[in-house]
């Protein structure tokens, strides 16, 4: 059987976990690249190791060179460093720029027919930096940031209401971070909206804590970030990609126009398929949602012109 073939670079929690998740669902190979000698190769084959025991056949290898991503189909980007102490937000730009850009330029060259998911953060910025260095296409391009915002305003909600998370419906846009924008006039439960559920100051409360949604991993686990639910999210995009299921997914990609925005990425809903982003879907939003959508797109244009000038 052929089966795609999915380059994840990074084989920390997060990179790792997505290619736990793909290999599992047997949505592809997987070839796992890292710069540590011995990690991604090591964490292949406990995988590997792994798959008499859960049944799944994909085969999954790892490398720590750059050209074992020729023939991808699909290309996940979680390779990057978190924030530390005392490290400033340019620092950690100017250092995942240079470890997305140089990544970016190998898959130029050696996978100029995969799409591109990008994982690093901060997203929006890092999605923008790898379609001007791949050259590709901006419908090869997307970034996961809303998939994971999405989910976890849904576990707050169903949370909140003690109902299953199979029963909620919701959708996050914007910039992943303190600016994105949860649109609780789209939440629903079976059908019920949500303000038909809740009271203002508790949907209001469900909205800062989606806002603050990886802090409060970050503050719990103290040293480390979440990676389960964003490697869940970048693999139902991967998914939606690899198998054509087209789901609609709020996805960060590149605006031309669309909700009075232009020449920036920020997340909206689209419609994923083999093609990348088939089709991005213009909600009706409402003054204030869709000034809050613009000035969001705002910071992560004034992140933007920062990179440039570092």
């Amino acid at each position: 059987m052929s089966r795609p073939k999915v380059a994840v670079f990074g084989a920390g929690h997060v990179g790792a976990t997505v290619a736990q998740r793909i290999v599992e669902k047997e949505l592809a190979d997987v070839v796992l690249l890292d710069v540590v000698e011995g990690l991604p190769q090591g964490k292949a084959l406990d995988l590997a190791e792994a798959a008499p025991v859960e049944g799944y056949d994909a085969r999954i290898t790892g490398s720590n060179s750059t050209p074992d991503v020729a023939g991808a189909d699909l290309v996940v980007i979680t390779a990057g460093i978190a924030r530390k102490p005392g490290m400033s937000r340019d620092d950690l730009l100017a250092t995942n720029a240079r470890i997305v850009g140089g990544i970016a330029d190998a898959v130029r060259q050696h996978a100029p027919d995969a799409i591109v998911v990008v994982v690093t953060n901060p997203l929006d910025v890092m999605t923008w930096l790898a379609f001007e260095r791949t050259g590709f296409p901006p419908e090869r391009v997307v970034g996961m940031a809303g998939v994971l915002d999405t989910a976890r305003f849904r576990a707050f909600i169903a949370m909140e209401l003690g109902v299953s998370v199979k029963n909620v419906e919701a959708m996050v846009l914007g910039g992943h971070g303190d600016s994105m924008v949860p649109l609780p006039r789209y939440a629903t439960v079976s059908g019920v909206p949500l303000a038909a559920l809740l009271p203002p100051d508790r949907i209001e409360a469900l909205i800062q804590r989606t806002r603050n949604g990886g802090a409060e991993i970050v503050a719990l686990l103290k040293t480390g970030s979440a990676y389960y639910a964003p490697a869940s999210a970048a693999v139902a995009m991967a998914a939606s990609i690899l198998r054509d299921e087209r789901r609609v997914l709020p996805a960060c990609v590149r605006l031309e126009g669309q909700y009075g925005l232009r020449n920036v990425f920020a997340g909206v809903p689209v419609v994923l398929g083999d093609g990348g982003v088939e089709m991005i879907v213009e909600l009706e939003l409402s003054a204030d949602e869709l000034q809050a959508l613009q000035a969001s797109a705002r910071d992560v244009q004034a992140t933007h012109e920062r990179l440039k000038s570092l």
